[in-house]
């Protein structure tokens, strides 16, 4: 048992430096494909055929319940095995998420998730192309699209806002919220304390702009709060605490739910579909995911390379016309830690929901 925790939280690690599940999930919408770096494909070569080779490979039947369990393990809900196969010297299993078929790749020890498969020759055409340069503006617009339970989502909010509040109102910046792009006036599972949640923030925004951003990081940093997963009884004392402690009454925030959270939430709702409309005409293969980054209305991502207020600064600096003084301010390069709490990773992870 202590071996079998000791790798499940080894995989965990793994997960933070090498996972994108949700990009692969298209049609919700998902995030552009990564590209594996050379180094990634070197680790990944090294590991598959020393597997191989010494003969540590694990059954099909294994590997896949090996990365079921994992993600299960992560909070991924609604998520069941459908087969095993074996592509690339690697195993390919496929898992339903949602009644949607989704390929996922494992190694054939057991030991290391793979984000994706990208061909050689794809990853050398497009690698040569340059990203697209961010409009300027004297007054950068900042567009964070987030889930509010996504790992990823929270991970760059705990990144963004020590940036966000650098500039000051030097920057127009917003959390915009995808919420269910196919169902927006209903829910089910995960995506009903989603929707709660997002009307919530939408209320503490609309009623307390001032401590909003305390509202959003404190949440995102709250490990109890994640543990509760959205259930509402075990939610509530915590959620008063914070309340309390940010001097946000709640039953100013209930009130707001209750009269305004379904208007403001369908309304996020239908941003999102018009940004994704307008990132798949782009892009067909591409999607709106959590997080994304939009400056100035540029739609084609400008993804920082690594989830640190130094990164997201850089990137909000190379939007003015006039570059302020707070460029020049050096913030943390360590990324903030993907999921709820207030740790930081080493890991350079760009994975969305």
């Amino acid at each position: 048992m202590e071996e079998e925790r000791k790798e499940s939280e080894n995989m965990v690690e793994s997960h933070h430096k090498k996972i994108n599940l949700t990009e692969k999930m298209r049609e919700n919408p998902w995030m552009p494909a990564t590209i594996v770096s050379g180094i990634l494909i070197l680790v990944l070569l090294f590991s598959v055929f020393s597997g191989a080779l010494t003969g540590n490979a694990v059954s099909s039947k294994t590997a896949g319940e090996k990365l079921l369990a994992f993600y299960q393990s992560m909070g991924v809900e609604n998520l069941t095995l459908d087969s095993v196969s074996e592509i690339s010297g690697l195993y390919q299993v496929n898992v339903n998420y949602n009644n949607k078929l989704i390929s996922l790749y494992i190694t054939k020890d057991g030991k290391n998730v793979v984000p994706s498969l990208t061909p050689i020759e794809i990853a050398s055409s497009d690698s040569s192309t340059a990203q697209t340069e961010v409009p300027k503006a004297d007054k950068p617009k900042v567009e964070l699209y987030v889930f509010t339970y996504c790992p990823y989502g929270l991970q760059m909010e705990k990144a963004a806002i020590p940036a966000v509040e650098l500039f000051g109102d030097k920057i127009d910046f917003s959390i915009r919220y995808i919420g269910d792009m196919h169902s927006p006036k209903g829910c089910s599972g995960s995506a009903c304390f989603e929707k709660t949640e997002t009307e919530r923030q939408l209320c503490i925004e609309k009623n307390y702009p001032d401590k909003y951003l305390d509202y959003v990081s404190a949440f995102a940093s709250d490990t109890a709060i994640g543990a509760c997963s959205g259930d509402a009884s075990c939610l509530a004392p915590k959620l008063i605490a914070l309340y309390s402690k940010l001097g946000i009454d709640s039953s100013k925030i209930d009130s707001c739910i209750a009269s305004d959270g379904e208007t403001m939430y369908e309304a996020e709702v239908s941003n999102s579909q018009k940004i994704n409309s307008q990132i798949t005409a782009i892009n067909p293969k591409g999607g709106l995911g959590s997080p994304y980054l939009i400056i100035n209305g540029q739609v084609e991502e400008q993804q920082p390379s690594r989830r640190s207020p130094e990164e997201i600064k850089g990137a909000v600096c190379s939007a003015f016309n006039n570059v302020p003084s707070e460029c020049s301010t050096s913030l943390s390069t360590t990324s903030a830690s993907a999921g709820f709490g207030a740790g930081t990773s080493s890991s350079s992870s760009t994975a969305s929901c």
